[in-house]
């Protein structure tokens, strides 16, 4: 019974936030272009699928997604797991302690993004409009790679307490350097990615992460030092695309010299 209440609690909810974009689409169609909204039964159809679909994903967030990212953390936080000395406070802080945590963040952040359905969809465009010369899979691996060494890092961050800010500067100083060198057909691309990784997907468990280390590392506050992963799932993968590009420009270069000599 207390499921069914906050599942509906849940639907009100999601019903609230999405009928303004409702309104705006169905606005615009009407008073503004002035035309019939085509194919209305399953326009609203497909707003119905939408509200229920937010609507179980909201309730798993809570129930499932979050806490298990928490309780993960927890576990590969542990001293008895790490085998970190108990009686060692400073030894605890030690970021060699929390190789375990660096590979979770990796696996979990490659994972989610190869499953992230906005990315899925950008590389299937991506590889349709250029004729198949961006590979869809390659670029959602190339993604994945990125958000994997993104998140390791930035779980590194939360465990050392070091500031926010030297990474995303440092970050975004490499990204405007390969930009000046990556081919132009990937440059809008790569920034794209960057966006589409912060999905419905990746977030939960990233944000869930990365509460999870800050509540459980002696020493880290939840809210300065829990936050700030999003940023790495979503700077890190321009750097991976346009890094893709560039190795995959260089070996059409050296293929083609050698076919010339």
């Amino acid at each position: 019974m207390e499921m069914l209440q906050t599942i509906f609690s849940t639907t009100l909810m999601t019903i609230r936030d999405v009928l303004p974009i409702m309104a705006i689409i169905f606005g615009f169609q009407l008073l503004v272009i002035r035309r019939p909204i085509p194919q209305l039964r399953k326009v609203l159809i497909g707003f119905a699928y939408v509200l229920a679909g937010l609507s179980l994903f909201l309730v798993g967030l809570e129930q499932a997604l979050f806490p298990l990212g928490k309780l993960m953390a927890q576990q590969l936080t542990d001293t008895a797991f790490i085998g970190a000395a108990t009686t060692d406070t400073a030894r605890l802080l030690q970021w060699q302690d929390y190789k375990w945590v660096y590979l979770f963040a990796a696996a979990i952040g490659f994972s989610t993004t190869i499953a992230e359905p906005s990315l899925i969809a950008v590389a299937i465009k991506a590889n349709q409009v250029s004729a198949g010369a961006i590979s869809a899979w390659g670029l959602r691996i190339a993604v994945g790679i990125g958000v994997a060494v993104g998140i390791a890092i930035g779980t590194f961050r939360i465990v050392t307490g070091t500031p926010l800010h030297y990474y995303i500067v440092g970050g975004y100083i490499i990204i405007i350097i390969q930009t000046f060198y990556a081919p132009r057909l990937i440059t809008a691309l790569a920034y794209d990615s960057g966006g589409v990784t912060t999905s419905t997907v990746t977030v939960p468990l990233v944000t869930a992460l990365g509460l999870g280390l800050a509540s459980t590392i002696p020493g880290r506050s939840v809210l300065l030092d829990g936050f700030g992963l999003i940023a790495f799932a979503s700077l890190f993968p321009i750097m991976s695309v346009l890094s893709y590009a560039q190795i995959a420009e260089w070996r059409e270069r050296r293929n083609t010299n050698n076919q010339s000599t």
